[in-house]
């Protein structure tokens, strides 16, 4: 059976359940490219508050952080985008250093860095959190396909998959379930965000 390819963007915020997450990411079937959020390890950063370069490049370093500390249950590292044959973590930081595709600002996150690598692998995204989709407005959306009001995803990401007329799905990360569900095309759950006509 061939198997099937997502990069997925582990949130900071799911630290706790990577145990958890790590054996539905490695799934046989599954080849999941995981990017790393910036988690605790970039508020230090925004505690710190240094300017605007340093505070990309150390917030992208972060990435690198816990992107070692996922891998360390058991996945390898790459830092080249590229697709893999196996479930692998990416370690941003030589990349963007390379490549360096965004202005530096906040606006630019983990959440952008992770939709722009499944656009250079003409990948589908799954964005994990720990909210059950985009909320906007106190409401959950079950879909999006223009600009909306947010702070679920940072303000550059939905425009970024609009007009590149990408698909993502945002899902809660705290359901290894959900998770499963959406890997096998099973699931309902969380935000589709769309710039196509068909969805992800």
């Amino acid at each position: 059976m061939e198997e099937t390819a997502y990069v997925i963007k582990l949130g900071g915020s799911l630290l706790d359940l990577v145990p958890e997450l790590i054996p539905v990411l490695a799934d046989h079937n599954i080849v999941c490219l995981i990017v790393p959020g910036g988690g605790a390890f970039a508020d230090v950063v925004r505690q710190l508050d240094p300017n605007a370069d340093a505070a990309h490049w150390m917030a992208i370093s972060a990435m690198d952080q816990y992107g070692h500390y996922i891998a360390s249950h058991g996945l390898p590292t790459i830092d080249r985008i590229v697709r893999v044959n196996e479930s692998s973590v990416f370690l941003p930081y030589c990349a963007m250093r390379r490549e360096d595709p965004f202005p530096h600002s906040w606006d630019i996150t983990s959440d952008t860095i992770a939709a722009w690598v499944a656009w250079r692998l003409d990948l589908p995204l799954i964005l994990l959190k720990s909210v059950d989709g985009v909320i906007s407005e106190g409401a959950m959306l079950a879909e999006v396909s223009s600009p909306v009001v947010t702070d679920t995803v940072d303000p550059a990401f939905i425009p970024f998959i609009l007009r590149n007329q990408m698909c993502a799905l945002v899902i809660n990360g705290r359901s290894p379930e959900a998770l499963r569900r959406a890997l096998s095309g099973e699931g309902k759950e969380g935000t589709i965000i769309t710039g196509r006509t068909e969805e992800l």
